[in-house]
């Protein structure tokens, strides 16, 4: 076909801009935006960003999340853009693994994955649980070292991926926290949740400290993929009792997303 020929054809409008939808998303952060956000990012109306992500979403390229209304690459982009990530292929499997959970013990949980020397909140269940002080935390980012997430992934990674990341936060710290106690005392409490099956939080995170929280990993192969927690007010219960009533249930949560990946 000459390029005489090509130019002939009428320029599909509504297919451009279909387009220019995808490379936003494929562009934002973490692979996901706002109505609002792609409008910015493409110039479009917001009524027409509606219509087409509405259009994406029939043809099963982007999903809308539940947890703040955001809209999400999904796996059936893969075989037109890289822009679909390990740790969004996860988000997309734990949503509804996370909304079982929810149903069986109410208090809130979020799926958060590693994102440079924190951990990233890509999913979550604090929309909608009636127990919930938190109406938005999806982006949110939670520090290593004094979250149940956080710890969790540090204990069950790797040595190697450990013993980095803690030199990279010594780094950008000038040194870790007094409260962890230095490096021997904060690998004590690493074998500890090795051991114990879960990491915890008992409300040292500084701008939460009337919550407390248990979290447990969800492996990829030898690696974390991510974390799940379950966050409670501290004085509903002691970390035992949420240990006792609810880890049970947290770590077969785990195994669901798990076994997804191990299908593949």
């Amino acid at each position: 076909m000459t390029a005489q020929n090509t130019a002939a054809y009428k320029h599909v409008q509504g297919l451009s801009r279909g387009l220019a939808i995808l490379r936003a998303l494929n562009r934002a952060e973490g692979n996901w935006a706002s109505i609002r956000e792609l409008s910015d990012a493409t110039g479009l109306h917001r009524t027409t960003v509606r219509r087409l992500l509405e259009t994406l979403q029939a043809e099963g390229l982007v999903r809308r999340s539940a947890s703040d209304d955001s809209y999400r690459l999904t796996l059936e982009v893969r075989a037109l853009s890289e822009g679909f990530t390990d740790d969004e292929w996860i988000s997309q499997v734990a949503s509804p693994v996370l909304g079982e959970l929810l149903q069986k013990v109410v208090w809130p949980s979020d799926l958060s994955t590693l994102d440079g020397l924190s951990m990233l909140i890509r999913e979550t269940t604090h929309r909608f649980s009636p127990l919930s002080f938190h109406g938005a935390m999806v982006r949110r980012r939670l520090p290593l070292l004094t979250t149940a997430a956080g710890r969790a992934y540090l204990a069950f990674c790797p040595d190697a991926e450990r013993e980095d990341l803690l030199a990279k936060l010594e780094a950008a710290f000038g040194g870790l926290p007094e409260s962890t106690g230095g490096r021997t005392a904060l690998r004590k409490m690493l074998e500890k949740c090795r051991a114990d099956g879960c990491a915890c939080n008992f409300g040292e995170w500084e701008t939460e400290q009337k919550f407390i929280a248990i979290a447990v990993p969800v492996f990829r192969g030898q690696r974390v993929a991510g974390c799940i927690n379950i966050v409670m007010l501290k004085h509903a219960a002691s970390i035992e009792q949420a240990i006792e009533r609810h880890l049970e249930t947290l770590q077969a949560s785990a195994r669901k997303i798990e076994l997804y990946f191990n299908d593949k």
